[in-house]
C-alpha cells in the first residue's frame, strides 16, 4: 500500500486529493489532501470518485480504426499511420482549408491541453478551429479583452475578503466554481456570511447556492444585461459611482445606461424595479464588494454585455483591483504579452460569416462548415477530448455532419456519441499515469497558488497524451524531430530578447542546459515556471519545478493583490470601459427592449456529480439528484395538464422528458440538464442512464452576436402531455 497526493483534475476547484493505492496500482481510497494550502481538505463527490473513473472498464485501452461499421484495435503506429494517410488524402484533394479541429472542455483540465493545442492548430494550418468555449465563456474573454487588453486578464472576486457578493447566473455549489477557482466554495460562501457579509443570487432558479444565499432575486433567463444595466442607470442617476482607475469611455457609458431605467427593464426582467435600485445602492454602500456572473449569463443571447457590465459595475462602484472586490489573479506561468488593440472579427466563417474570437470560429456554425460545399468545405476533422453532439447546439444536426466526413480522428478514451464517427480514435492513458498541472485555472484562482502532480503510475509502453498531440502535430505540420525542443528554443529566444524578462541578454543554450523535468511536458512547465513571475529567473523569485516536487501538496503564493495599471494590455494603457464593438450591441438589446417575452423557455443546469457529458460512466456519480428530468413549476404543471412526462417541442426538435414539479423554479421557465443523451451508447453505465440531450433543442442559430457564443439559455419551447401526442 502506498498514500500519493495529487490534483483533481474533474472540474474548475483544482482541489488536492489523497490517494491510497494498493500494490497493483489500484485506488482502494480517495480523501481530500488536507495539507493542501488552497483546498484545505475539502473534497466533492467526483473527487472521491477518481479511481472508480481512473480504471473505467469502458475506457479504450489501444487505438480504434474503423472498417465501415466495424472497430478493431490497432498497434500505435498503426494508427498514426492511418491518421496521415487521412490527412494526406484530404489534404491533396481539398486543401488544408478542408481540416478543421474541435477541442472539448476535458482540453482545459490537462496538461496535454494547455501545452500542445495551439502547435497542433498552427500545424494543421486552417481557420477551422472550434471548441466548446464558444458554448459556454466566450463571452467573458471577448468582454476581457475589449476592455482589458486580453482575453486571459478576467478579474475574479476576492471571495476570501468580501463584504458583498452578487451573483448571476451561477451555481457554485453544483459547479464548484468557474472562471473563478475556489475550491470549497461554499465553505468560503458561509464563511463571507458568517464574518457578517451579503450574497445575493439572481437566477431564474432556486438553486442550492441561491438557498445558502442572504437573498435570492427571480429573473426572466437571457434578460441579465437588461437587470445590470438598470443597476448601471441607478449608480448615474442617483451620483453613486466612485470611479477609482483611469479609464476611457464614462461618459458613453452613462449615456448608453440612460435607455435602461429600473421601472422600464423591470417589465423586461420581472425583477421589481424597487429591488433594482436597492440593489445598486447595497453595491455602493458595500465596504468592499463584487460582482460576478457565470455560465447562466454567458449562454444567452446577450452574454458579452452582461460580461461587460459586470466589469462595469465592479468599476463605478470603485471594487475593480481592489482587496474584497474584483481582482486579478497572477499565475505562476504568467510571462509577456505587450500592449496591443484585441480585436474580434479578424476572420470571418465561411458559410455564415460568423466573426472569430480568440483565433477560434463559432461551434453554432461547426454543422455549417461540414455541409456546405465549396471551397474550405470541412473534410477532415480532428476532435481532441470532446462530445459535441451531446454538447453543442442542436447536436442531432452535428451528429449527421460528422456522418459526412472524409476523414474524422479523435482523442478520446471511449467510444461515445461522437468518437463514433471517426476513423481513428487514440485514447490517451488513464489519469495516474498522467501528470498534472493547472495552466489555465490557475490564472483564474482566488488566491495565488501552485501545484504540480507527476505521473502516479507508468505508461507500460503506451504514448502519453502529450506523446499524441505531439505526434499529431508533426504528422500535420509535415515534419521530422522533437516538438517540445522546438517550443523550449522559441521561448528561451523570445524571453532573452525580451526587456526586464529576467533573462535578458542571456545565453539560450546556457539556460536550456538547466532545464529539469523526465518529459518534455515537464521541462516546458519548468521553463515556464522559471520565467513566471515567482520563478527562479524572476527578480526575487524561486520557483521552478523542482520545488514543486519539493511541495506535493502545493505552495501557497500569497492573497491576491491590486495589479492595475501592469495587467493593462489594450493600447491606451487605459481600462476601455465603453467598447465601440459593445455600444454597438447596446442598440440591438435596446430593439428586445419592449418584447413581450415568450410563454415558456428552457434553460439549463449544473449537477454536482456531474460535468458535462464526460462523467456518466461512473456508477457512484449517477442517480439520485443527478438525473436528467425537466425541472417545471407546479403552476405550469396544472396549467398546461401534465403529469408524469410530457413532450418538450422548439424550433429545431423535440423530447419526451420526465417531468419534475418543483416550486425552485420561476413559472414559464423549465430546466433540463446538460450532456445527457447516451441512448445505444458502449459506455455501460452511461446507457443505462441514457436521459435526452437538451441539445436536440437548442437553436445553432442563436448566438450572441459579438462573441459568437450558443444561446442555451432562454430557448423558446412549448410543451404538450404525451397523451396528447399519442392520440394524434
Amino acid at each position: 500500500m502506498s498514500t500519493v497526493h495529487r490534483t483533481c483534475p474533474l472540474c474548475e476547484a483544482v482541489c488536492g486529493l489523497t490517494l491510497t493505492l494498493d500494490d497493483g496500482g489500484h485506488v482502494t481510497s480517495v480523501r481530500g489532501d488536507k495539507d493542501d494550502p488552497f483546498s484545505k481538505g475539502f473534497i466533492c463527490p467526483k473527487g472521491a470518485s477518481l479511481g472508480r473513473l481512473d480504471e473505467d472498464p469502458d475506457r479504450l485501452r489501444k487505438p480504434l480504426i474503423r472498417d465501415g461499421e466495424l472497430w478493431r484495435e490497432a498497434t500505435w503506429d498503426e494508427a498514426f499511420a492511418a491518421v496521415k494517410r487521412g490527412l494526406d488524402q484530404v489534404s491533396e484533394r481539398h486543401g488544408r482549408q478542408s481540416a478543421g479541429i474541435y477541442l472539448g472542455n476535458p482540453s482545459a483540465h490537462s496538461m496535454a491541453g494547455a501545452l500542445y493545442a495551439t502547435p497542433l492548430i498552427k500545424a494543421l494550418g486552417t481557420r477551422n478551429v472550434f471548441s466548446a468555449s464558444t458554448a459556454d465563456q466566450m463571452p467573458k474573454h471577448v468582454a476581457s479583452g475589449l476592455m482589458f487588453g486580453h482575453p486571459l486578464t478576467i478579474a475574479v472576486p476576492d471571495l476570501d475578503r468580501t463584504d458583498y457578493l452578487l451573483m448571476l447566473g451561477a451555481n457554485p455549489l453544483e459547479s464548484n466554481g468557474s472562471l473563478c477557482t475556489a475550491p470549497d466554495f461554499p465553505g468560503r460562501l458561509k464563511a463571507l456570511r458568517a464574518r457578517g457579509g451579503r450574497l445575493v443570487v439572481v437566477d431564474p432558479r432556486r438553486t442550492r447556492t441561491a438557498a445558502l444565499a442572504d437573498e435570492h432575486v427571480f429573473v426572466r433567463p437571457g434578460t441579465d444585461a437588461y437587470l445590470l444595466f438598470g443597476l448601471v442607470h441607478t449608480l448615474f442617476a442617483e451620483d453613486l459611482t466612485r470611479v477609482s482607475h483611469e479609464v476611457n469611455g464614462l461618459d458613453e457609458v452613462r449615456e448608453a445606461a440612460k435607455h435602461f431605467p429600473p421601472d422600464v427593464v423591470a417589465r423586461r426582467t420581472g425583477v421589481p424595479a424597487e429591488v433594482i435600485v436597492r440593489l445598486a445602492r447595497e453595491l455602493a454602500a458595500a465596504r468592499t464588494a463584487a460582482v460576478y456572473a457565470r455560465i447562466g449569463t454567458c449562454t444567452a443571447e446577450f452574454g458579452t454585455l452582461a460580461q461587460w457590465l459586470v466589469d462595469v459595475l465592479n468599476v463605478l462602484t470603485g471594487n475593480l483591483d481592489r482587496p474584497g472586490g474584483a481582482m486579478f489573479p497572477k499565475a505562476a506561468t504568467e510571462f509577456g504579452a505587450g500592449r496591443r488593440t484585441y480585436a474580434v472579427g479578424r476572420w470571418t466563417s465561411r458559410v455564415r460569416g460568423l466573426p472569430e474570437a480568440n483565433g477560434e470560429l463559432p461551434v453554432a456554425t461547426l454543422a455549417d462548415e461540414i455541409e456546405t460545399p465549396g471551397d474550405g468545405q470541412i473534410r477532415f476533422l480532428l476532435t481532441v477530448a470532446g462530445n459535441p453532439v451531446l454538447s453543442a447546439p442542436h447536436g442531432d444536426r452535428l451528429d449527421r455532419a460528422f456522418a459526412q466526413l472524409d476523414f474524422m480522428v479523435s482523442v478520446d478514451p471511449y467510444l461515445n456519441e461522437t468518437t463514433r464517427h471517426a476513423h481513428v480514435i487514440l485514447p490517451p492513458p488513464r489519469v495516474l499515469q498522467s501528470g498534472h498541472f493547472d495552466f489555465a485555472l490557475l490564472g483564474f484562482a482566488v488566491r495565488n497558488y501552485a501545484r504540480y502532480s507527476p505521473p502516479l503510475l507508468p505508461l507500460d509502453g503506451r504514448p502519453s497524451e502529450a506523446q499524441i498531440l505531439a505526434r499529431l502535430a508533426m504528422i500535420a505540420s509535415g515534419l521530422e524531430g522533437d516538438l517540445d525542443e522546438f517550443v523550449i528554443d522559441q521561448m528561451l529566444r523570445k524571453a532573452v530578447d525580451l526587456p526586464g524578462s529576467g533573462v535578458e541578454g542571456r545565453d539560450p543554450a546556457e539556460l536550456r542546459a538547466s532545464l529539469e523535468g523526465g518529459t518534455g511536458a515537464e521541462r516546458r512547465l519548468d521553463l515556464m515556471l522559471r520565467l513566471g513571475p515567482y520563478g527562479e529567473w524572476a527578480v526575487r523569485g524561486e520557483l521552478s519545478l523542482r520545488k514543486l516536487l519539493d511541495h506535493p501538496h502545493g505552495l501557497d503564493l500569497g492573497p491576491l493583490e491590486p495589479r492595475l495599471p501592469e495587467v493593462l494590455k489594450t493600447a491606451s494603457g487605459l481600462i476601455e470601459l465603453a467598447p465601440p464593438l459593445l455600444l454597438e450591441d447596446v442598440q440591438r438589446l435596446r430593439g428586445r427592449l419592449e418584447e413581450e417575452p415568450p410563454g415558456l423557455v428552457l434553460i439549463g443546469r449544473r449537477h454536482l456529480r456531474s460535468n458535462n457529458s464526460w462523467l456518466h460512466n461512473v456508477g457512484p456519480l449517477v442517480g439520485g439528484s443527478n438525473t436528467c428530468t425537466l425541472q417545471i413549476n407546479p403552476a405550469d404543471v396544472a396549467r398546461l395538464g401534465l403529469d408524469g412526462e410530457a413532450v418538450v417541442r422548439s424550433a429545431k426538435g423535440e423530447l419526451t422528458v420526465p417531468l419534475e414539479p418543483t416550486d425552485t423554479i420561476m413559472p414559464g421557465v423549465v430546466s433540463l440538464p446538460h450532456g445527457w443523451g447516451h441512448a445505444g451508447s458502449t459506455q455501460s453505465v452511461a446507457a443505462e442512464h441514457a436521459g435526452v440531450s437538451a441539445n436536440a433543442l437548442t437553436d445553432e442559430s442563436a448566438i450572441d452576436v459579438p462573441s459568437g457564443n450558443a444561446v442555451f439559455n432562454g430557448v423558446p419551447v412549448t410543451i404538450l402531455p404525451t397523451a396528447v401526442i399519442t392520440a394524434h
